[in-house]
Protein backbone atom coordinates (compact mmCIF):
# COMPACT_ATOMS: atom_id res chain seq x y z
CA UNK A 1 0.00 0.00 0.00
CA UNK A 2 1.29 3.56 -0.74
CA UNK A 3 2.35 5.38 2.14
CA UNK A 4 -0.83 7.94 2.93
CA UNK A 5 1.08 11.41 3.45
CA UNK A 6 -1.76 13.03 5.91
CA UNK A 7 0.62 12.50 9.02
CA UNK A 8 2.94 10.41 7.26
CA UNK A 9 6.35 11.34 9.16
CA UNK A 10 9.54 12.20 6.25
CA UNK A 11 12.78 12.26 6.89
CA UNK A 12 14.61 14.84 4.01
CA UNK A 13 18.24 14.88 4.03
CA UNK A 14 20.50 17.74 2.92
CA UNK A 15 16.68 19.51 3.30
CA UNK A 16 17.86 23.30 4.35
CA UNK A 17 17.45 24.76 1.03
CA UNK A 18 17.47 23.82 -2.83
CA UNK A 19 15.70 20.93 -3.79
CA UNK A 20 15.50 19.55 -0.01
CA UNK A 21 13.27 22.74 1.14
CA UNK A 22 11.17 22.65 -1.51
CA UNK A 23 10.24 18.54 -1.39
CA UNK A 24 9.75 19.58 2.46
CA UNK A 25 7.29 22.19 1.90
CA UNK A 26 5.36 19.95 -0.47
CA UNK A 27 5.03 17.27 1.73
CA UNK A 28 4.22 19.65 4.53
CA UNK A 29 1.55 20.94 2.58
CA UNK A 30 0.22 17.34 1.77
CA UNK A 31 0.34 16.97 5.80
CA UNK A 32 3.08 14.97 6.33
CA UNK A 33 5.58 15.74 9.37
CA UNK A 34 8.70 16.66 8.56
CA UNK A 35 11.77 16.30 9.31
CA UNK A 36 14.78 18.36 7.82
CA UNK A 37 18.48 17.33 8.33
CA UNK A 38 21.03 19.54 7.00
CA UNK A 39 25.22 20.01 7.78
CA UNK A 40 23.94 23.31 8.40
CA UNK A 41 22.14 23.04 12.05
CA UNK A 42 21.01 26.59 12.05
CA UNK A 43 20.06 26.20 8.53
CA UNK A 44 17.85 22.70 9.11
CA UNK A 45 16.10 24.52 12.40
CA UNK A 46 15.38 27.36 10.20
CA UNK A 47 13.85 25.57 7.37
CA UNK A 48 12.12 23.18 9.71
CA UNK A 49 10.30 26.25 11.54
CA UNK A 50 9.36 26.85 7.94
CA UNK A 51 7.00 23.82 7.37
CA UNK A 52 6.31 23.37 11.40
CA UNK A 53 8.87 20.38 11.24
CA UNK A 54 12.09 19.40 13.36
CA UNK A 55 15.18 19.75 12.28
CA UNK A 56 18.77 19.15 13.34
CA UNK A 57 22.24 19.07 12.19
CA UNK A 58 23.33 15.96 9.97
CA UNK A 59 26.64 15.07 8.09
CA UNK A 60 25.52 12.13 5.87
CA UNK A 61 29.13 11.41 5.60
CA UNK A 62 28.72 9.88 9.22
CA UNK A 63 26.75 6.87 10.26
CA UNK A 64 26.81 7.80 13.58
CA UNK A 65 25.20 11.70 12.67
CA UNK A 66 22.79 9.77 10.34
CA UNK A 67 21.77 7.58 13.58
CA UNK A 68 21.69 9.90 15.95
CA UNK A 69 19.37 12.50 13.15
CA UNK A 70 16.93 9.51 12.41
CA UNK A 71 16.64 9.03 16.45
CA UNK A 72 15.81 12.55 17.00
CA UNK A 73 13.19 12.15 14.42
CA UNK A 74 11.54 9.50 15.38
CA UNK A 75 11.51 11.05 19.64
CA UNK A 76 10.18 14.44 17.99
CA UNK A 77 7.81 12.96 15.19
CA UNK A 78 7.25 9.36 15.58
CA UNK A 79 8.54 6.52 13.15
CA UNK A 80 9.41 7.33 10.11
CA UNK A 81 7.36 6.21 7.30
CA UNK A 82 9.34 8.20 4.38
CA UNK A 83 13.37 8.82 3.73
CA UNK A 84 14.49 11.09 1.36
CA UNK A 85 18.33 10.63 0.68
CA UNK A 86 18.53 14.08 -1.22
CA UNK A 87 22.17 15.36 0.45
CA UNK A 88 24.51 15.76 -2.54
CA UNK A 89 27.31 18.08 -3.90
CA UNK A 90 28.21 18.52 -7.98
CA UNK A 91 31.89 19.67 -8.52
CA UNK A 92 32.58 20.54 -12.13
CA UNK A 93 35.69 19.99 -14.12
CA UNK A 94 38.30 18.28 -15.57
CA UNK A 95 38.92 14.63 -13.90
CA UNK A 96 42.30 14.66 -13.57
CA UNK A 97 42.42 18.38 -11.87
CA UNK A 98 39.92 17.51 -9.21
CA UNK A 99 41.42 16.76 -5.45
CA UNK A 100 41.72 12.96 -4.15
CA UNK A 101 39.61 15.37 -1.51
CA UNK A 102 36.88 16.73 -3.46
CA UNK A 103 36.88 13.13 -4.71
CA UNK A 104 36.14 11.38 -1.73
CA UNK A 105 33.53 13.98 -0.59
CA UNK A 106 31.35 13.32 -3.52
CA UNK A 107 31.56 9.68 -2.74
CA UNK A 108 30.94 10.02 0.75
CA UNK A 109 27.92 12.92 0.37
CA UNK A 110 26.42 11.16 -2.63
CA UNK A 111 26.99 7.55 -2.64
CA UNK A 112 27.63 6.56 1.36
CA UNK A 113 24.99 9.13 2.28
CA UNK A 114 22.31 7.38 0.63
CA UNK A 115 23.64 4.13 2.27
CA UNK A 116 23.83 5.25 5.38
CA UNK A 117 19.97 6.97 5.18
CA UNK A 118 18.89 3.48 3.52
CA UNK A 119 20.05 1.33 6.42
CA UNK A 120 19.61 3.00 9.37
CA UNK A 121 15.94 3.87 8.18
CA UNK A 122 14.97 0.34 6.33
CA UNK A 123 15.35 -1.72 9.32
CA UNK A 124 11.89 -0.25 10.87
CA UNK A 125 10.41 0.16 8.09
CA UNK A 126 10.83 -3.57 6.99
CA UNK A 127 9.63 -4.38 10.53
CA UNK A 128 6.33 -2.62 10.06
CA UNK A 129 5.37 -4.28 6.35
CA UNK A 130 5.33 -0.25 5.05
CA UNK A 131 7.53 2.44 4.39
CA UNK A 132 9.03 4.57 0.95
CA UNK A 133 12.52 5.23 0.12
CA UNK A 134 13.22 7.28 -2.30
CA UNK A 135 16.45 8.42 -3.52
CA UNK A 136 17.22 11.67 -5.23
CA UNK A 137 19.68 11.06 -8.11
CA UNK A 138 19.84 12.81 -11.42
CA UNK A 139 19.79 11.99 -15.53
CA UNK A 140 23.55 12.35 -14.91
CA UNK A 141 23.11 9.13 -13.42
CA UNK A 142 22.25 7.60 -16.74
CA UNK A 143 23.76 9.95 -18.96
CA UNK A 144 27.73 10.37 -19.17
CA UNK A 145 28.88 14.01 -18.89
CA UNK A 146 32.54 14.92 -19.09
CA UNK A 147 33.19 17.22 -16.58
CA UNK A 148 31.32 15.30 -13.89
CA UNK A 149 33.01 12.37 -13.97
CA UNK A 150 32.62 11.65 -10.10
CA UNK A 151 29.77 13.11 -10.19
CA UNK A 152 28.25 10.53 -12.78
CA UNK A 153 29.63 7.89 -10.99
CA UNK A 154 28.02 8.50 -7.42
CA UNK A 155 24.55 8.82 -9.32
CA UNK A 156 25.03 6.12 -11.60
CA UNK A 157 25.82 3.90 -8.05
CA UNK A 158 22.51 5.21 -6.76
CA UNK A 159 20.56 4.51 -9.34
CA UNK A 160 21.61 1.08 -9.56
CA UNK A 161 21.72 1.06 -5.55
CA UNK A 162 17.97 2.08 -5.41
CA UNK A 163 16.99 -0.73 -8.38
CA UNK A 164 18.67 -3.27 -6.28
CA UNK A 165 16.77 -2.76 -3.18
CA UNK A 166 13.60 -2.17 -5.00
CA UNK A 167 13.93 -6.13 -5.78
CA UNK A 168 15.88 -7.37 -2.99
CA UNK A 169 12.81 -6.36 -0.68
CA UNK A 170 9.91 -6.28 -2.91
CA UNK A 171 8.00 -8.32 -1.19
CA UNK A 172 8.74 -6.49 2.30
CA UNK A 173 6.35 -3.32 1.59
CA UNK A 174 8.57 -1.12 1.47
CA UNK A 175 8.77 0.92 -1.97
CA UNK A 176 12.12 2.45 -3.63
CA UNK A 177 11.89 5.21 -6.26
CA UNK A 178 14.55 6.94 -7.73
CA UNK A 179 14.51 10.66 -8.77
CA UNK A 180 16.29 11.58 -12.08
CA UNK A 181 16.12 15.83 -13.04
CA UNK A 182 18.22 17.44 -15.46
CA UNK A 183 19.09 20.95 -14.79
CA UNK A 184 17.81 22.01 -11.73
CA UNK A 185 17.77 25.37 -10.89
CA UNK A 186 19.24 25.45 -7.80
CA UNK A 187 23.07 26.56 -6.73
CA UNK A 188 24.23 23.55 -7.50
CA UNK A 189 23.98 24.50 -11.24
CA UNK A 190 25.14 27.90 -10.54
CA UNK A 191 27.78 29.06 -13.48
CA UNK A 192 26.25 26.38 -16.41
CA UNK A 193 23.91 28.79 -18.34
CA UNK A 194 26.64 28.83 -20.69
CA UNK A 195 27.32 25.08 -20.34
CA UNK A 196 24.29 23.48 -20.35
CA UNK A 197 22.65 25.58 -22.79
CA UNK A 198 19.81 23.23 -24.06
CA UNK A 199 19.57 21.05 -21.32
CA UNK A 200 16.06 20.64 -20.26
CA UNK A 201 15.69 22.84 -17.01
CA UNK A 202 13.38 22.36 -13.95
CA UNK A 203 12.71 24.16 -10.79
CA UNK A 204 13.16 22.70 -7.03
CA UNK A 205 9.17 22.63 -7.31
CA UNK A 206 9.00 20.68 -9.89
CA UNK A 207 11.20 18.31 -8.13
CA UNK A 208 8.95 17.96 -4.96
CA UNK A 209 6.02 17.59 -7.46
CA UNK A 210 7.69 14.45 -8.47
CA UNK A 211 7.95 13.18 -5.47
CA UNK A 212 4.78 13.64 -3.98
CA UNK A 213 3.67 12.07 -7.06
CA UNK A 214 5.84 9.13 -6.88
CA UNK A 215 5.24 8.60 -3.46
CA UNK A 216 1.98 8.56 -3.83
CA UNK A 217 1.37 6.51 -6.82
CA UNK A 218 4.82 4.22 -5.68
CA UNK A 219 6.21 5.26 -8.90
CA UNK A 220 9.73 3.65 -9.34
CA UNK A 221 11.65 5.97 -11.28
CA UNK A 222 10.75 9.25 -11.92
CA UNK A 223 12.69 11.82 -14.35
CA UNK A 224 12.48 14.95 -15.20
CA UNK A 225 11.04 16.71 -17.31
CA UNK A 226 9.41 13.57 -17.42
CA UNK A 227 9.70 12.66 -21.56
CA UNK A 228 13.31 12.24 -20.49
CA UNK A 229 12.20 8.52 -19.42
CA UNK A 230 12.43 7.38 -22.65
CA UNK A 231 16.20 8.17 -23.10
CA UNK A 232 17.40 5.26 -21.27
CA UNK A 233 16.05 2.64 -23.44
CA UNK A 234 17.12 4.51 -26.43
CA UNK A 235 20.38 4.87 -25.65
CA UNK A 236 20.65 1.55 -24.74
CA UNK A 237 19.88 0.78 -28.24
CA UNK A 238 21.14 2.75 -30.35
CA UNK A 239 25.09 2.38 -31.54
CA UNK A 240 28.13 3.80 -30.24
CA UNK A 241 28.90 5.97 -33.40
CA UNK A 242 25.41 7.22 -33.85
CA UNK A 243 25.73 8.32 -29.94
CA UNK A 244 29.14 10.00 -30.38
CA UNK A 245 27.96 12.20 -32.90
CA UNK A 246 24.83 13.08 -31.60
CA UNK A 247 27.15 13.94 -28.17
CA UNK A 248 29.62 15.88 -30.37
CA UNK A 249 26.76 18.29 -32.75
CA UNK A 250 24.92 18.85 -29.04
CA UNK A 251 28.35 19.95 -27.81
CA UNK A 252 28.58 17.39 -24.64
CA UNK A 253 31.94 18.87 -23.42
CA UNK A 254 30.77 22.38 -22.45
CA UNK A 255 30.95 21.60 -18.82
CA UNK A 256 34.55 21.04 -19.68
CA UNK A 257 34.44 24.08 -21.69
CA UNK A 258 32.20 26.71 -21.05
CA UNK A 259 31.72 26.25 -17.24
CA UNK A 260 31.58 30.11 -15.49
CA UNK A 261 34.11 29.65 -13.07
CA UNK A 262 32.98 33.21 -11.14
CA UNK A 263 29.72 32.43 -11.24
CA UNK A 264 30.28 29.47 -9.51
CA UNK A 265 32.76 30.76 -7.01
CA UNK A 266 30.53 30.77 -3.99
CA UNK A 267 29.35 27.45 -4.40
CA UNK A 268 32.64 25.63 -5.08
CA UNK A 269 34.15 27.66 -1.82
CA UNK A 270 31.12 26.00 0.02
CA UNK A 271 32.02 22.35 -1.01
CA UNK A 272 35.86 22.78 -0.44
CA UNK A 273 35.34 23.51 2.99
CA UNK A 274 33.50 20.41 3.13
CA UNK A 275 35.95 18.59 1.54
CA UNK A 276 38.83 19.94 4.03
CA UNK A 277 36.78 18.96 6.61
CA UNK A 278 36.42 15.26 5.65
Amino acid sequence: MAVQLDGAVVAITGAGRGIGMAIARRLAAAGARVSIGDIDAALAEQAAAAVNGFGCALDVRDATSCAAWLEATEQALGPVDVIINNAGIMPAGAFLDESDALSDTQIDINLRGVIHGCKLAMPGMVARGRGHVVNVASMAGRLAVPGLAVYCATKFAVVGLTETLREEYRDSGVAFTTVMPAKVTTELAAGTDSAARGVPTVTPEDVAEAVYDAITHQLPEVTLPRYLLALNPLQSAAPHWLLRGVRRVFGDRRVLEKIDARARASYDQRIGALAKKS
